[in-house]
């Protein structure tokens, strides 16, 4: 066990298809230096069949950063998994809760809670392929699964498989009838069964996932015996409402500086960014929400916005829209001690 992401995993944010690239994690690292960033999805085909090693590549800074991969044929499996880990991941972790058309077609996600043996064989390749810790991310259940039936036998296996590490989305996923995005909000979440499962399998460490949008409500399902929560949209929206205060609240650390000091610190990664060829969108659209509730927020917003719609933006527009947001706060606050 790496006892870094064991110790992280207290506090996630989810992995996030088109969301959460390396771009995005280092911004997510620079306002919490102890929370767990999961990668997007890479399916092992891509990997092994197609030899897309790029999308293994994370900057060190990022770290603890966990790799989530796709798939359902162990051999494909255990080799990406190898991989990952000779990139220099701690942690591997085994979609089964995606409910995208992509992912049912290609035999992956949530639909293997329908195939507990396929699960297992991939789970036990996985775990001889690597030192690495194997986690799952899975559902309550799928479909016409009664989940408290199915949801029990399905950790049950898992943990006979010998991973002890599962994140629970608390919603069923309905793959005949609904879309992905559907499936974020329509099926009812389901917390008491997820802390049942902890009642009932108490030497498993589990994470709860689904509709949790604050910090504060993190820490409700932390104080009733849940082992992690991992928060998705919500830490990708307002970043700085999620992580600014994780570190001192559930790490016993400092929380983070300034939000504009997060933006300023950002300077010199953008500039290389840039100084390699890239684009100034690339990094900033992760950043839309790093304002939200404060000052100068909805400006900040509209700035970016225009910013990565204009052809052959620079880090000098990038720094001039800082100056500017500072002279907004600057005037917001002496209008505020004048009343």
């Amino acid at each position: 066990m790496n006892t870094e992401v064991f110790s992280a995993s207290r506090l996630s944010v989810a992995p996030m298809m088109a969301w959460t690239d390396r771009h995005c994690r280092y911004f997510h690292r620079l306002i919490s230096k102890n929370a767990l960033l999961y990668t997007e999805m890479v399916t092992a085909p891509a990997l092994v069949l197609g030899g897309a090693l790029r999308l293994l590549d994370f900057n060190p800074e990022e770290q603890p950063v966990a790799l989530q991969l796709g798939g359902s044929d162990p051999d494909q499996l255990g080799k990406a998994t190898a991989l990952g880990a000779s990139y220099g991941y701690d942690e591997i972790n085994l979609n089964l809760g995606c409910p995208s058309d992509r992912v049912q077609s290609g035999s992956f996600g949530a639909v293997l809670m329908t195939e507990p043996d396929v699960v297992r064989a991939c789970l036990e390749q996985m775990q001889h392929a690597s030192t690495a810790d194997i986690t799952v991310k899975c559902r309550i259940g799928v479909d016409d699964q009664t989940p408290e039936a199915t949801l029990p036998q399905f950790l049950s296996m898992i943990q006979s498989a010998g991973v002890q590490r599962i994140t629970i989305h608390a919603r069923k996923a309905w793959l005949n009838g609904l879309s992905p995005k559907e499936n974020r909000n329509i099926p009812p979440l389901d917390y008491p069964l997820v802390q049942e499962m902890k009642n009932a399998f108490p030497g498993l460490h589990l994470s709860i996932n689904g509709g949790v949008v604050s910090l504060a409500a993190a820490q409700d399902h932390l104080s009733m015996g849940i082992d992690g929560v991992m928060i998705g949209r919500a830490a990708y929206q307002t970043p700085y409402d999620i992580l600014a205060r994780v570190d001192c609240d559930l790490f016993d650390g400092a929380p983070a500086p300034a939000a504009v000091v997060i933006a300023e610190q950002m300077i010199p990664y953008i500039d290389d960014h840039l100084q390699k060829g890239g684009r100034l969108h690339q990094i900033t659209r992760h950043m839309f929400g790093l304002f939200s509730g404060q000052t100068g927020a909805r400006y900040w917003r509209r700035r970016l916005s225009e910013l990565g719609g204009q052809t052959g933006s620079c880090l000098a527009d990038y720094c001039s829209l800082l100056d500017e947001l500072k002279l907004i706060m600057e005037q917001q606050k002496e209008f505020g001690a004048s009343r």
